[in-house]
């Protein structure tokens, strides 16, 4: 795809892991102007493209209008856990009901794209709970009839949380080692750097694709390479 100036990229889930390396990357990329991120609370830095809309996120389709979202790129980067959520309700709340919202949003107003972060276990018949939601909230936007969405199912993320996650960090350590023997149809459960799921959600983004596309966690690799020997992201 020719890479437009003058574009908006409107982000929620601007606070996590792949999130913040989303607007990073964003702010350097030549193709836009304009990258909104859709907070809670304020971000802490500030940058000439930058612009932060604090909204409520349960009453997120009231406080986003047309010209937020028409002809953008939406990139939803929205997850908890059940731990840091509280309750299963309000997980659902945060990885179900809020993506879901903004994708209705973007179909009304006419995004270009809506790139979303799922799990590479997601499956609307799944007896895991997180597994189960995950694949409901891909299930449900797909039916939206949106004009373009890519789902991204990364493995186990790798990056520097802010929160504590003791069981997460050991399968981190495990994995590095195990990484390697994981070749074949194992390789896409290695475990994937942040950066490597931002840089291919922008990339899917831009590229010219299916209406609907599911990048698994190889595939959301090799692009993220594509993408860095072309130029450093």
């Amino acid at each position: 795809m020719v890479q437009i100036q003058g574009g908006t990229a409107v982000v929620a889930g601007a606070t996590g892991l792949v999130g913040q390396e989303l607007v990073r990357m964003l702010l350097e990329h030549p193709s836009y102007s304009r990258v909104i991120a859709l907070v809670r609370r304020e971000l802490g830095f500030s940058h000439p493209k930058l612009e932060e809309r604090r909204i409520s996120f349960d009453r997120l389709e009231e406080e986003i209008d047309e010209q937020l979202l028409r002809d953008a790129d939406v990139f939803c980067a929205l997850g908890t856990t059940i731990k840091q959520a509280g309750s299963k309700e309000d997980f659902r709340r945060v990885d179900y009901a809020y993506p879901l919202a903004l994708g209705r949003a973007a179909r009304r107003y006419g995004a270009a794209c809506f790139v979303i972060v799922s799990a590479m276990s997601s499956s609307e018949r799944s007896m895991m709970f997180y597994s189960r939601v995950k694949g409901e909230v891909e299930r449900d936007l797909a039916a939206l009839g949106l004009q373009r969405l890519v789902v991204l199912r990364p493995s186990l993320l790798l990056g520097d949380r802010t929160e504590s996650r003791p069981g997460e960090r050991l399968a981190i350590v495990l994995s590095r080692p195990l990484g390697a023997l994981m070749i074949g149809p194992l390789v896409k459960y290695r475990a994937i750097d942040s950066r490597d799921v931002a840089c291919a959600m922008i990339a899917a983004a831009r590229n010219e694709g299916p209406a609907h596309e599911v990048l698994e966690s190889n595939e959301i690799s090799s692009l993220a390479a594509a993408v860095r020997r072309k130029r450093p992201v």
